[in-house]
């Protein structure tokens, strides 16, 4: 009667990973996409870069906290550890029934990224991961372990050993390693422990106290006192260097009843609502703010329409412009400094290049802004979700000290997209209409993935990018008095939400607790692929467009030369609109205010007095008033009665007594006219001093050409060259689709049995065996013959190959055909017909019959 033998356990990571399968191996490369940038040739090749430093410090810093605390445990515990072991290190000896149960998954998880190896019974965490988490005085644990007893007692002598046998009522042993095994489970043994400690004077047992939890090191004198004495005597305290002694690891796990961890943290907190408000009110406030972002973006873009500001040397905006900016918006610099990133990264402003290089809208502008407003957000919105420059670092130092300028290098940071990202993910997570207490979603995201340097520390960039993401998504629209609105949602292909509990109140400023029901970890919205952002754009488009107020093609003129427009106007109306008259405040409607200036503005730009008549007429929801119609006729009549050339500059008028008027105002002086004739007054400044002296004066003159002309003046849209959008620095190698995964998979096999498969022995040769990883090497009158050979039989062959460009690999072919230097195969690596050159196989061997 046969029975199944049981497979052997693992000897390395290699033989581990080679016993998983495609999925199992698709997950670990998806989780930890730097292992196939470029793909490894084999198996071996694959675990040796999953133990590399850089690859392992980058997978334990993308750990949940109750994982990396798992794996901390496991780099205290013994080397391999039992399944038993760590639960207990976890649990403690009392077994925490909610770490029981969260244990598996996180084991599961460190398994799947190949940070621990083995079966239950055989746990190991990777070396590189041991040398990193493991205690030591130069770096201590985050458990707060200090050495085991036998590595603290590594270089004690002899004799002083048997003393703290001795002492803590142990038999002698003969050597030091029985010895400090004879301590150790001394420490180990719960009963015994508590008979010697019981013994203990009081203030010992304080001493200890004060490291059980660390740091375990402390400071002696030559002479300890007696509670000291008492515990460096019987090895519950034991010297490391002159003055300095530690706590051993058995005797504080002992105090600790077993944990590794003081507070281990198996369950993630909870992301808790602040308010809950109807999801149209939600809409609703978001949907404003949208339009009010887009607005804001226009200023900004007409602010800068004829040339923005000059760029630093250094690249960026200098600090005056940056204020400049936020008083032209009517905001504070932060929030001018994210508008003007956001901008930035939508392709809509850009570097001129000129030799006196300034910012200026690009040509993608002038297209965004023939797009309907959904469109128009819809752009800044995506371009906000993927953009790595942080516009809250500006002001901030960099690593060299230099002020962070908006616009200017430094300002990258890779996480940023994932963090926005996962930010909403939570607010996804929760009942429609609630808003999250932006601290639990901070606690939330240092659970996921803690920072190095814990919570509020400079270290914590997530946290402070988690900060800002809530208050971007705000300003720009995503989200509704804190909650995500529907577009929002719609705009992370996020799933319908789920219904708000029964009985909860339905006031738009009703302020209920309410607590997200997903303690355990839940799977995270997965990154949408650029096709995939496309389309979860346009329906965020889609939800969007029904919110916002359609254009208006009306104002309200007033009495007191103002006009309001109740909405947002049509495009047309709005830079006519702008011309004629200045913005006086902005809000849920704009007030426009008529001037003498503005009036004159629109003359110049070549409007007469009969089109604006005509224009208000059209636009206007209310009778034009007298005041306003008198206004700009006052100004038309006077408008252009005087002329400005170039002579140097010239001034002619049909009536001569309002040159002599000129001329005898003490405030022409700076002009240096004089009168070449009765109807013309030559000026020594140029025409455009001379436009603005006599605008100054009270006078309304216009500018002539050559032939006599008005010159019509209009604005000139400065614009950059055709300029693409910043591209995001990506957070380390992307990760691998499913086409890439399979492909690599199959390449990697397909390596490993080429290095693996076993060879027969060729009684021939005098070389010393190939060992995996090498190539094979036989003269080039074996590799034909053996080649051949296998053409008739029908072999398949092990053969190293060089390429055209020098890559050395191995590979398994069966041979189909040979002539003119060339062996046609099918190739199992490649799994396709290839044809290789002879003079390029570095040597042949024949595979085992059972293994192609």
């Amino acid at each position: 009667m046969s029975t199944e033998e049981k497979p052997a356990a693992p000897r390395s990571l290699a033989e581990a990973l080679r016993a998983r399968d495609d999925a199992s191996l698709a997950a670990l490369l998806r989780s930890r996409p730097d292992l196939i940038t470029p793909v490894p040739t084999d198996l071996t090749q694959l675990a040796t870069r999953a133990g590399t430093r850089a690859s392992v410090v980058r997978a334990l810093e993308r750990l949940d906290r109750f994982t990396l605390q798992t794996a901390q445990a496991l780099a205290v515990a013994s080397d391999p550890a039992s399944y038993e072991e760590l639960l207990g290190l976890m649990a403690g000896d009392d077994g925490d029934p909610t770490v029981a149960a969260a244990l598996p998954r996180a084991v599961g998880v460190l398994r799947e990224q190949a940070l621990v190896w083995g079966g239950d019974d055989r746990l190991r965490l990777v070396r590189t991961a041991r040398e990193l988490l493991a205690p030591s005085p130069q770096h201590p644990s985050p458990t707060g372990l200090g050495p085991t007893v036998q590595e603290a007692t590594a270089g004690m002598s002899p004799g002083r050993i048997q003393e703290l046998v001795a002492t803590a009522g142990l038999p002698s042993t003969h050597d030091s390693v029985s010895a400090a095994a004879s301590l150790t489970g001394l420490f180990r043994d719960r009963a015994r422990m508590r008979a010697l400690l019981a013994k203990a004077p009081e203030e010992s047992l304080q001493v200890l106290e004060r490291l059980v939890w660390g740091p375990p090191y402390g400071q002696v004198t030559a002479d300890p006192a007696p509670r000291l004495r008492w515990l460096l005597d019987r090895g519950l305290l034991l010297p490391t260097a002159p003055g300095t002694v530690v706590l051993p690891r058995e005797v504080a796990l002992h105090l600790r009843a077993g944990r590794a961890h003081r507070a281990p943290e198996p369950v993630p907190p909870a992301v808790e609502a602040a308010a809950v408000h109807r999801p149209q009110v939600v809409d609703a406030t978001a949907a404003g703010q949208a339009l009010t972002a887009l607005a804001t973006v226009e200023e900004l873009l007409k602010e800068w329409d004829e040339g923005g500001p000059a760029v630093l040397r250094a690249g960026g905006l200098s600090v005056r412009d940056l204020k400049r900016t936020a008083v032209a918006l009517d905001v504070s610099e932060p929030v001018a400094a994210f508008w003007v990133e956001l901008a930035y990264a939508a392709g809509l402003i850009a570097s001129d290049g000129e030799a006196d290089e300034r910012y200026a809208a690009t040509p993608v502008y002038d297209e965004w802004l023939e797009r309907p407003a959904a469109e128009r957000w819809g752009l800044l919105a995506e371009a906000w979700l993927a953009a790595t420059r942080t516009a809250g670092l500006v002001g901030g130092r960099d690593a060299k000290d230099r002020t962070l300028s908006a616009l200017g290098p430094g300002l990258d940071r890779s996480a940023a997209p994932e963090v926005r990202h996962r930010v909403l993910a939570l607010l996804a997570g929760l009942p429609e209409g609630a808003a999250p207490d932006p601290e639990s979603v901070l606690a939330r995201l240092h659970w996921e993935r803690p920072a190095r340097g814990g919570r509020d520390t400079e270290d914590d960039l997530r946290g402070r990018l988690a900060r800002w993401a809530l208050s971007e998504a705000e300003l720009l629209g995503v989200t509704g008095r804190g909650a995500l609105s529907g577009h929002g949602r719609a705009l992370l292909g996020a799933p319908a939400p789920e219904p708000a509990p029964a009985g909860e109140p339905e006031g738009p400023g009703d302020k209920l607790p309410v607590h997200h029901h997903h303690r355990h970890p839940a799977p995270a919205l997965a990154a949408l692929s650029p096709a995939e952002q496309a389309m979860a754009t346009a329906a965020a488009v889609r939800l969007l467009g029904p919110l916002l107020p359609e254009p208006l093609d009306h104002v309200l003129l007033q009495a007191d030369l103002t006009a309001v427009a109740p909405g947002p106007l049509q495009r047309p109306l709005a830079e006519t609109l702008g011309v004629l008259a200045e913005v006086e405040s902005k809000g849920g409607a704009t007030v426009y205010r008529f001037t003498p200036a503005s009036v004159r503005r629109a003359l110049d730009a070549g409007r007469a007095a009969a089109d604006l008549h005509a224009f208000l007429a059209e636009h206007s929801r209310t009778p034009v008033p007298q005041p306003l119609a008198y206004l700009i006729d006052d100004v038309a009549r006077r408008h252009g009665h005087l002329r400005v050339g170039a002579a140097s500059a010239y001034v002619r008028c049909d009536d001569d007594a309002l040159l002599s008027e000129i001329l005898a105002d003490k405030r022409s002086a700076g002009l240096r006219l004089r009168r070449l004739a009765p109807t013309v007054l030559a000026a020594q400044a140029d025409p455009a001093a001379l436009l603005e002296g006599l605008r100054a004066m009270g006078f309304a003159p216009a500018a002539e050409s050559a032939e006599g002309d008005v010159l019509i003046t209009r604005a000139h849209a400065h614009r950059t060259p055709p300029r693409t959008a910043p591209e995001p620095v990506p957070d380390g190698p992307p990760a691998p689709d499913a086409t890439l995964l399979t492909a690599a998979i199959r390449a990697i096999r397909a390596g490993d049995l080429a290095a693996t498969a076993p060879r027969k022995p060729n009684p021939g040769a005098a070389a010393a065996p190939v060992t995996g990883g090498e190539l094979p090497r036989t003269s080039s009158a074996e590799t034909l013959a053996t080649v051949q050979a296998a053409v008739l039989t029908g072999q398949a062959l092990w053969i190293g190959y060089v390429n055209a460009e020098g890559a050395a690999s191995q590979r398994v072919i069966g041979p189909v055909r040979v002539e003119g230097g060339f062996v046609t195969a099918y190739d199992h690596t490649a799994d396709e017909v290839r044809t290789f050159a002879l003079h390029r196989i570095t040597g042949v061997a024949e595979l085992a019959d059972d293994d192609v």
